[in-house]
């Protein structure tokens, strides 16, 4: 079976790699918030709804690829679970999807670290944009990268003065990676600035709270969620219980999902649960037709639609953050405010191995209550109503916000916030322009 795992040699190979040093990785949110671990959680179960595929594979190639590379390369001789491993992720790489990864003991142990908010590096996740250049997916809150005014879809276009072009998400990270004290030189490009953006950004040591709350006054909530990880559900519990003790005026919620990759599947569920009192909260939709939905939790405290919620999105808001915000649009009444967000919408599933290693696997799309599938790859116009066409091209993927509101570079630097604030007018309103 090993040997069946190893069909296609490739030694260094990974559409999509944890970023321990650096970035966390775009498998960890963007990818990752629908992994179910079974030591994390409440686990929900997924069966196997395909057929077992029945196949004949001459694998002499790759066993004669095997002996010269082992026994005629220069740097001779190397490790066999080293070669294993390359082997692996460049079968999973064949598949063509940027979300099935493996990941090797390291890899997985760090995705763990990085879900329960442990982070060292500059504090941003990596990815590609549409035209596959590498591309800031969202710096974290309080992070290195966040500090340098590192934003959500920057273009990586340089690592230490070195041209990207090409660069494989692996490549950028073993250039990036380092020890918190140390420096990373990274060149940027983002749209509508005219040069490129230099940063200097020295690596910390970072710890991520996943939720926090706080009074904005006239009965007003303002919910931080920034990621949804294995802490999340009691951190969240702990957070809505200060809430209901301290604000019993309670007249407007605003839950703020920026710039959040994501985390467990079932963690979105709860929180989902929280605010729609019944319904689905998210449906997974597998190949075979079949469907698996995840319905409402009962005993949500704020199920009370004479209280108006905004959601904050943008293009940082992905996977669990877009399942939350889809969920509250489209059963509780909520409105999105901000900019559209990233636009993941397929499920993994996680096996881990004996060893520590893991594979994570596509095996379902998610849709959204009203069954609109987010996801901006492979994606049609009609898969969603959150798409459009402007200007003869088509948007596809993530949720369009019901408030379009931008930050400009004088906003960050002057230190406003408008999209919050568009957000604390709309639900003193009640959703009146």
């Amino acid at each position: 079976m090993k040997h069946l795992l190893a069909n296609i040699q490739r030694l260094i190979t990974a559409v999509l790699l944890l970023l321990i040093g650096g970035f966390l990785g775009y498998n960890l949110g963007v990818n990752g918030y629908d992994v179910h671990l079974k030591k994390s959680l409440k686990p929900v179960e997924i069966t196997n709804k395909t057929p077992k595929i029945e196949t004949s594979v001459d694998f002499d190639r790759f066993w004669t690829v095997w002996d010269q590379v082992s026994t005629g390369h220069i740097a001779r001789p190397f490790d066999s679970n080293t070669l294993v491993d390359g082997a692996i992720k460049g079968m999973v790489e064949s598949i063509g999807d940027p979300y099935s990864v493996y990941l090797t003991k390291e890899e997985n142990s760090a995705t763990h670290d990085s879900l329960n908010g442990k982070y060292q590096g500059i504090g941003a996740q990596l990815g590609f944009d549409e035209n596959e250049r590498l591309m800031i997916v969202t710096p974290l809150d309080g992070s290195p990268a966040e500090k340098a005014g590192v934003r959500a879809g920057d273009l990586i276009i340089a690592i230490e003065g070195k041209d990207t072009t090409g660069y494989s998400i692996q490549k950028a990270v073993g250039l990036i990676r380092g020890e918190a004290g140390t420096v990373s030189h990274l060149t940027l490009y983002r749209k509508d600035v005219d040069k490129p953006i230099e940063v200097s950004i020295t690596r910390e040591t970072i710890v991520l709270p996943s939720v926090k709350w706080e009074d904005k006054g006239d009965g007003i909530v303002y919910i931080r969620l920034s990621r949804f990880g294995a802490d999340t559900n009691d951190a969240w519990k702990e957070a809505v219980n200060e809430i209901i003790d301290q604000v019993p005026n309670l007249s407007g919620i605003v839950l703020d999902v920026r710039n959040n990759p994501g985390g467990y599947l079932d963690s979105a569920v709860v929180i989902g649960s929280e605010f729609v009192s019944n319904g689905n909260v998210v449906v997974e939709d597998f190949s075979d037709g079949t469907q698996n939905p995840s319905k409402a939790l009962s005993g949500g405290k704020f199920t009370n639609k004479k209280v108006p919620v905004a959601v904050l999105i943008n293009g940082g808001s992905a996977s669990a953050a877009e399942i939350v915000a889809g969920a509250l649009k489209e059963s509780r009444d909520a409105v999105l405010v901000g900019e559209r967000s990233f636009g993941k919408g397929t499920v993994q599933k996680s096996e881990e191995y004996d060893d520590g290693a893991a594979l994570h696997i596509s095996i379902a799309k998610w849709l959204t209550p009203n069954g609109n599938w987010v996801n901006k790859h492979n994606a049609t116009l009609n898969d969603s109503v959150y798409n459009e066409r402007i200007d003869g091209e088509d948007v596809i993927g993530g949720l369009k916000p019901d408030y379009e509101v931008e930050i400009t570079e004088d906003d960050v630097k002057n230190k406003k916030d408008p999209q919050l604030d568009k957000a604390i007018e709309i639900v003193k309103t009640g959703f009146k322009n």
